[in-house]
């Protein structure tokens, strides 16, 4: 992490920002576009992506380091919910012909669900009304290229961003990219324990996780371990932590009590962990039969001040545990997660993208 005192001392590199207005981030050139009020008044605030259609937000050369993302767009259209879900970012590095980002934009910033909720966390911020920000360090020696692509079933009229990043001399030989990919899981195999991530093979650190948890079954949900199988780890993890609930940093069910009574679950936002999304109905239908009872929560945790390293590969599990009041019990739900780690490339091709009625919410 940065220390405020750095900031009076002299930092190397050129400041850049990308947007709508300014799309290759050349120096002197933002403002310039001609709208309504005449040139350099508002010009272009956004760009439209229609159905289907694949858009490059950045394609810039090297080295340098994406410092800041800041994104929003509609929740929803005429054709219903789930932007946030259909929508796909991927992000490649050094011209690498396989993305080291590849997420829905919503759970990317921890907007899982194709539902807006507000995040206060150090690297991912979400402010009202739908202001996604990320301030993950993203460093790139020859090119960065970041794009969205559109599988919602209509087309988008407006879409907003801007990238702000650095131009470098040269970086580190030794340093590791940032990388980022989408798994769902509906239901879980029961017995089985979820994985969040797999296949990683080289030097890293993981450093954050992102969970978008539905509710299948009755009950407590939240005992299940989150194992950390590190450099050649096979039956048993290197680290295993005690629960779900405590690796989001909470305790007690997250469970708010009024006299002695258990009223719901607390939600919370913090620098490095959080609870941000409580919904005990799906309120994105309206058809009669849906908007049922089927709790869904997004947490985050991040690993920013005690990074999960490794040196070859790594491979990150969570159980389905659950309690009924009287006993543990094996249990099924849907589960969409978000990993994010730093490593050495070239890195391992990721599993197939879920197609877009796979991601959405059942």
């Amino acid at each position: 992490m940065q220390s405020m005192n750095q900031l009076f001392g002299r930092m190397k590199g050129r400041s850049r920002a990308i947007t709508a207005e300014n799309p290759q981030g050349l120096k002197g050139e933002g403002g310039k576009a001609e709208g309504p009020l005449g040139v350099a008044r508002k010009g272009k605030a956004f760009i439209s992506l229609k159905q289907g259609e694949s858009a490059t937000l950045v394609d810039i050369e090297g080295p340098g380091i994406i410092q800041h993302i800041w994104m929003t767009v509609t929740d929803k259209t005429e054709s219903g919910w789930f932007v946030l879900r259909d929508l796909v970012l991927r992000m490649y590095w050094d011209n690498e012909e396989h993305p080291s980002v590849e997420v829905p934009l919503g759970d990317f910033f921890c907007n899982g669900f194709g539902a807006r909720t507000v995040v206060n966390s150090l690297p991912i911020v979400v402010n009202p009304v739908g202001g996604m920000n990320s301030y993950f360090a993203m460093p790139f020696r020859q090119a960065a290229k970041v794009t969205i692509t559109n599988e919602h079933p209509q087309s988008i009229e407006a879409f907003f961003y801007q990238f702000d990043y650095m131009l470098v001399d040269e970086l580190d030989e030794d340093i590791e990219y940032f990388h980022a990919q989408f798994r769902r899981e509906n239901p879980t195999v029961l017995r089985q324990d979820y994985t969040l991530i797999d296949g990683i093979k080289g030097r890293g650190k993981f450093i954050g996780t992102y969970m978008s948890w539905t509710s299948l079954s009755r009950y407590w949900y939240g005992e299940g371990e989150v194992k950390f199988y590190i450099d050649g780890d096979q039956d048993w993890p290197t680290i295993c932590g005690t629960g779900a609930e405590d690796y989001f940093g909470g305790a007690w069910g997250f469970v708010k009590y009024d006299n002695g009574n258990p009223v719901h679950e607390q939600t919370y936002s913090t620098p490095f962990m959080g609870f941000p999304y409580f919904e005990t109905r799906d309120n994105t239908r309206s058809h009669i039969y849906d908007g049922a009872a089927c709790p869904m929560r997004g947490f985050y945790r991040w690993h920013i001040l005690d990074p999960i390293l490794f040196e070859e590969d790594l491979r990150v599990t969570v159980q389905q545990i659950g309690h009924d009041g009287q006993a543990l019990f094996e249990r099924s739900d849907d589960i969409s997660s978000v990993s994010y780690w730093y490593q050495t490339e070239p890195h391992q091709s990721f599993p197939e993208f879920p197609a877009v009625m796979d991601r959405r919410p059942r």
